[in-house]
């Protein structure tokens, strides 16, 4: 099974996701100039449409790996961080997220980092909050246009001045800082997966998870480490542990929920699009995969190649807990790849199912 982002790469050059064509309207339709100088794009993501101006200059940030590779595989420069040099920019490019407090947070740093007199230019799908996206922005700084098409809209600031709502800023550049949940007990942000809760698919495979788990594993999709530290707590055979996680920004909160823990097993945490393949060979592996996209459309065929990843990488013998929905079609692949497999636990509608790698 040919990797998603794979897929992606080989079809970038020809084929776009419409909130990155309409993204690009304004410029083709010459409502407003493409700058002679550096242009950031935020949330970048590479696609057909990128090819009708001029890349030269573009910075892109983009802190989702498969996303962030294929950027870098078109030769773009993507930056971790695009706040890091204090450089600011005549034309700010965004794509905001689903969730809002996130998105109003990435709004407020798209102005930040634009330049006195500069463009801040967002476009959103009209099911992922298009029509409060530009409500958010006029709030803020007030509209200079609007376009909608591909059932998206697209819109952007007059050039940026005394006009922007300085006490706004200010208050919307923290809304997606990190907090405490659960009684202070773990640390999570908006716009990471179950950001304000346990999910209870986690949950229940905690439940299910046996405490005789012992040497080198890996959580797949480790998120925020709500699974990685509960493991941990349960098992204190296991040596390493290695955190795959294609989201920075959730990467980054497992570090920190994961710091004081009481374990003697090495950690490693891993900036990783896990469709490609794992590069280690594990005793067990633990996994909550993702199987929709950003704007909740089911991708069962992710969790499928989790499930293949996962089967590739562990050793004779080894074991595999994975929770998932109940209607999601994980069945077939589990049986082609493993020897032994059984459901271990079901509620809510979802289920908890243990494999073993057949031995050779």
């Amino acid at each position: 099974m040919t990797p998603p982002f794979l897929m992606r790469a080989a079809v970038a050059s020809r084929f776009s996701d419409p909130a990155l064509d309409a993204l690009m309207l304004p410029f083709t339709q010459g409502l407003l100039a493409w700058p002679s100088g550096p242009v950031l794009f935020l949330r970048a993501r590479d696609g057909a449409a990128l090819r009708q101006v001029s890349l030269a200059r573009l910075v892109c940030e983009q802190s989702f790996r498969p996303d962030a590779e294929l950027l870098e595989r078109a030769g773009l420069r993507v930056v971790a961080n695009a706040a890091a040099d204090d450089a600011r920019y005549p034309l700010v490019l965004v794509l905001p997220p689903r969730q809002r407090e996130e998105a109003r947070a990435l709004l407020a740093r798209a102005v930040q980092l634009a330049a006195p007199g500069g463009v801040v230019v967002a476009a959103m799908t009209n099911n992922e909050g298009a029509k409060s996206g530009e409500a958010d922005l006029k709030q803020l700084t007030g509209i200079g246009g609007t376009l909608t098409k591909f059932h998206c809209r697209t819109f952007w600031t007059r050039p940026l001045g005394e006009g922007t709502d300085g006490s706004l800023l200010r208050q919307w550049s923290s809304l997606d800082a990190p907090r405490r949940l659960e009684g202070g007990r773990f640390l999570s942000r908006p716009g990471v997966f179950a950001w304000n809760r346990i999910d209870p698919a986690s949950a229940l495979l905690v439940e299910c998870l046996p405490a005789d788990i012992i040497g080198h594993g890996a959580d797949l999709g480790a998120g925020w480490g709500f699974l990685s530290l509960a493991l941990l707590e349960r098992n204190p055979g296991i040596t390493a542990l290695d955190l795959y996680e294609a989201e920075a920004r959730a990467l980054a909160l497992a570090k920190e929920n994961l710091g004081n823990t009481a374990t003697t097993a090495r950690l490693d945490f891993r900036w990783h699009d896990v469709t490609g393949g794992l590069p280690e060979r594990y005793d067990f592996i633990v996994s909550n995969p993702p199987f929709h996209t950003q704007s909740r459309a089911d991708r069962p065929d992710i969790g499928q190649r989790f499930i293949a990843a996962a089967a590739e990488a562990l050793k004779p013998g080894g074991r595999l807990w994975l929770v998932a929905n109940r209607h999601l079609p994980y069945e077939q692949t589990l049986n082609e790849r493993f020897g032994d497999v059984r459901v271990a636990g079901e509620r809510d509608g979802f289920k908890v199912i243990a494999a073993v790698k057949a031995r050779r």
